[in-house]
């Protein structure tokens, strides 16, 4: 979250660049919440003082031999008015908490303002798939193989749960396994984590309170389903101080993720472009403040040198501040091309949350011997999300006898050229 230190010295700089991502944003009762805290605060260690002063001399007339009658009734009105000023300033900062919860991150300067459709193209690699024969939509395609089985899925779950069947499923696995040990081979810790995690986690990763109706939960366990790895990694190191040569601190996850997506969305309502259920491998680091771009890049470098593997037409886009996460301040997505619709979806997400995430979960590193501990920054990125970039491998990789062109790096785990 914000620092509450920033909004009152900053308030009118960080107020400006939150009105970039909503203009409804209005800081003046954290503020107003914080100048009343800070009187509480005042009042109750002036009258704390007082009830000590008057205990000592309390005990200096009985020890003499006087009546202390007087003073005894003195501090039992002083007690109860420090009790009934603790219970104001433990109601104010809990509304304090509240707000700065809701609140989005700061966006970085060098975000453009905008809304979602005035993204930055920053650049884009290869050249779109040209076919002399028509492209079919994956769902189409698949569907006609066999290989994807939405109405079973629903009949097992419900609308939107997709289920890979025959060789669909052997590439999904192919993918996951491809990705997670290409990234594990690139410095990145494997973890395979919990899928589910408690409140905490998620107040941590910023998932709650502001995006609980979007979550699945087991309300008897306090549970949540894992709706991207980020929200299990950012608590690998909740509470604890990091020495700063420890620092990147990598990991790279596989998880299913589950999310409710509510909503309509045309075209992204077919297929595998919007589901409930959907696999990713998830990188994540932990870096000191003065390095966090220079990792954020290059998450994005080695989320790219999948795509890049693959062999997938792509374009990297720099998000505005009205589309990014509550928790990032800079955003740059992957988008890969899918010829059967003639437009780009995002497969990767890379963010730098800075330290938004990390005071949430008070994870701190030491920058030197004996120093005072700092809060670290945090950067996820999908490494990747494989619903996507199954449909991107269905539609880019149509042969014209309606075969499927296998990715050569997954070949040898499929066990094939083709689909």
């Amino acid at each position: 979250m914000i620092e509450l230190r920033l909004i009152r010295e900053q308030r009118e700089k960080i107020e400006a660049r939150l009105w970039t991502r909503d203009e409804s944003i209005d800081l003046s009762e954290i503020v107003a919440l914080d100048e009343r805290r800070r009187e509480l605060i005042s009042d109750v260690e002036r009258l704390k003082a007082e009830l000590n002063q008057g205990s000592q001399e309390v005990g200096r007339r009985k020890r003499e031999g006087e009546s202390a009658d007087d003073l005894l009734a003195n501090l039992s009105e002083l007690s109860d008015r420090v009790t009934g000023l603790d219970e104001e300033l433990r109601d104010t900062q809990l509304r304090i908490d509240d707000l700065l919860a809701l609140l989005p991150n700061v966006p970085h300067e060098s975000v453009p303002t905008g809304s979602k459709d005035e993204y930055v193209v920053l650049r884009t690699v290869g050249d779109k798939p040209e076919r002399s024969f028509p492209i079919q939509h994956h769902l189409e395609l698949a569907e006609s193989k066999g290989i994807l089985d939405f109405p079973r899925a629903a009949r097992i779950a419900g609308a939107k749960f997709p289920m890979y069947v025959g060789a669909a499923a052997r590439l999904e696995m192919a993918l996951i396994q491809f990705m997670f040990f290409h990234h594990a081979n690139r410095g990145y810790t494997p973890v395979l984590p919990p899928f589910m995690a408690n409140s905490k986690s998620f107040y941590v990763s910023s998932q709650l309170p502001k995006f609980e109706d979007d979550i699945y939960r087991c309300e008897r366990d306090d549970l949540y389903l894992n709706p991207t790895a980020e929200s299990l990694l950012v608590n690998l190191h909740q509470g604890e101080i990091l020495e700063a040569d420890e620092l990147p601190k990598q990991y790279v996850a596989y998880t299913p993720c589950f999310r409710r997506e509510a909503g309509s969305y045309g075209e992204e309502e077919r297929g595998l472009i919007r589901v409930h259920q959907f696999n990713k491998v998830e990188m994540f680091k932990f870096t000191t403040p003065e390095s966090s771009y220079e990792e954020l890049e290059n998450v994005i470098a080695d989320a790219e040198s999948v795509l890049q593997a693959l062999g997938m037409h792509y374009r990297v886009v720099l998000l505005t501040t009205k589309d990014m996460a509550q928790q990032a301040t800079k955003t740059v997505d992957l988008e890969v091309y899918l010829p059967g619709q003639g437009r780009y979806y995002e497969v990767s997400s890379c963010s730098n949350c800075e330290t938004f995430q990390a005071r949430r979960g008070n994870i701190r590193y030491r920058p030197a011997p004996k120093e005072k501990p700092q809060f670290v920054h945090t950067l996820n990125g999908s490494g990747l999300a494989t619903s996507r970039l199954m449909a991107a491998i269905l539609e880019n990789n149509q042969q014209e006898d309606g075969s499927v062109r296998i990715p050569e790096v997954l070949q040898a785990i499929v066990g094939a050229e083709t689909l």
